[in-house]
């Protein structure tokens, strides 16, 4: 991302011709009309030539400026990957410079979605998080996310309040409803995700052991001693599924009170089988807990090289966003048609995820497919640093909106699809 500059699109089609055009933005970046410009396009990864006007890449290209000092040059990639344009000039002061500038070629599956951050799993003051819901959801979108819902332990109305706080304003950042699912004498922790109803509610009814005892009955190829536990866990995530949500397997090697809190065994059964939509690889855990993340990276992949294909998510699991640890340091890009809960869902069950650290003070690591692994590197470098800004303006006006300030609806109201006109921008059109 080179700040003197916008360049757009930032990403084109395989076997697309595109024009590219860097902008300087200030008057000692104007390219200076009355020289030449060596352009040079190199591919990253698969050294084939990129189509350039009478030239190919190896050699470079010169390219004359119009009027309004900006640069144009035409592409046609043939690979997907990234792509460096180096543009070798003269500066405002008549001295040899060059310049680096990056995009990517997409093939078309990838370049018809979009990229939207978001947090699966955040606690608020009604659980043992620090704010109230609606505080939570600004400060989200202030850093960044474009969805998120709060998942309070077995509390499903705190993520309709935060829904609620913002019902009077049409806001970018979408609100979904969630909870912490803690199925009766299991300790397996369950994030429902968009679901349209409380699972923990449905503990108390007095059909619920009747459920569970049925479903055990069902499972023979579970061993006896951990039938009914596992049964709970389906039965949970059926419901989860039953209300349009999202049923995430979270933190398994969580360590807690000198041993990790969910079985071995009882952990392998819900890899083997797979009741669940995805698994919270990445998030939760503080410095000192890292290794908890770490083995649940290597299970993932040590499960993939078996032949498994596992859904994942990235999730904060924050109790505090201003005061604790954890708030930012994890979570999930999607690619999908849109922020909706349907895409969401679609896009984690069909593996179109990546789980982010992202830690204060170290470089960020992204886990998922080698594909989608690469592109959000770049998202992470040229995009997102753009992405967030406009996000971040939105989550101060979302947290002036709570505190009664007239003026912030209108801001909200004038901001309003910000992001989507940036990646309108950044994205060639078809």
């Amino acid at each position: 991302m080179h700040l003197g500059y916008d360049v757009y699109p930032l990403l084109v089609q395989v076997g697309r011709p595109t024009k590219i055009t860097i902008r300087p933005k200030y008057d000692h970046c104007r390219f200076i009309p009355e020289v030449e410009h060596k352009v040079t396009v190199i591919p990253t990864q698969w050294w084939e030539p990129v189509s350039l006007p009478a030239a190919a890449s190896g050699g470079g290209q010169s390219q004359t400026v119009g009027d309004e000092g900006a640069l144009h040059i035409d592409v046609c990639c043939e690979k997907e990957q990234e792509y460096v344009i180096l543009v070798d000039t003269i500066s405002a002061k008549g001295k040899p410079v060059r310049l680096e500038f990056r995009f990517y070629a997409l093939e078309a599956d990838l370049f018809c979605l979009r990229p939207y951050k978001g947090d699966f799993h955040l606690h608020s003051y009604y659980s043992d998080g620090r704010e109230c819901p609606g505080y939570v959801a600004a400060s989200c979108r202030r850093i960044g996310m474009d969805f998120m819902a709060i998942t309070d332990h077995r509390r499903y109305e705190p993520s309709l309040e935060a829904i609620k706080d913002f019902s009077g304003v049409d806001i970018d950042l979408r609100l979904y409803p969630g909870e912490e699912v803690h199925p009766p004498d299991v300790k397996v922790h369950i994030v429902n995700f968009g679901g349209s109803f409380s699972v923990n509610a449905l503990f108390t009814s007095p059909s619920y052991n009747a459920a569970i005892d049925e479903l055990a009955a069902q499972l023979s190829h579970i061993p006896v001693a951990y039938r009914r536990q596992y049964a709970a866990c389906v039965w949970c995530f059926e419901q989860i599924r039953r209300g349009g949500g999202l049923g995430i397997f979270c933190h398994p090697y969580w360590f807690v009170h000198n041993r990790y809190d969910v079985s071995e065994e009882l952990t392998s059964l819900l890899l083997a089988h797979q009741p669940y939509d995805a698994l919270e690889l990445i998030g939760g855990f503080h410095r000192w807990e890292a290794e908890s993340n770490s083995l649940q990276v290597a299970r993932y992949h040590t499960e993939q090289a078996n032949g498994k294909k596992i859904p994942l998510v990235g999730a904060s699991d924050s109790h505090g966003c201003d005061t604790a640890d954890l708030f930012g340091w994890y979570y999930t890009v999607i690619f999908a048609p849109s922020p909706e809960l349907n895409d969401i869902v679609a896009a984690v069950k069909d593996f179109r995820s990546v789980a982010v650290e992202a830690m204060s003070g170290e470089t960020p690591r992204v886990h998922g497919s080698f594909r989608l692994v690469k592109y959000t590197y770049f998202l992470l470098r040229e995009v997102f640093p753009l992405h967030d800004v406009i996000c971040a303006a939105e989550g101060d006006q979302m947290l002036a909106y709570l505190t009664g300030d007239d003026q912030a609806a209108e801001a909200l109201q004038k901001s309003k699809g910000r992001v989507a006109t940036l990646y309108n921008q950044l994205w060639a059109e078809n």
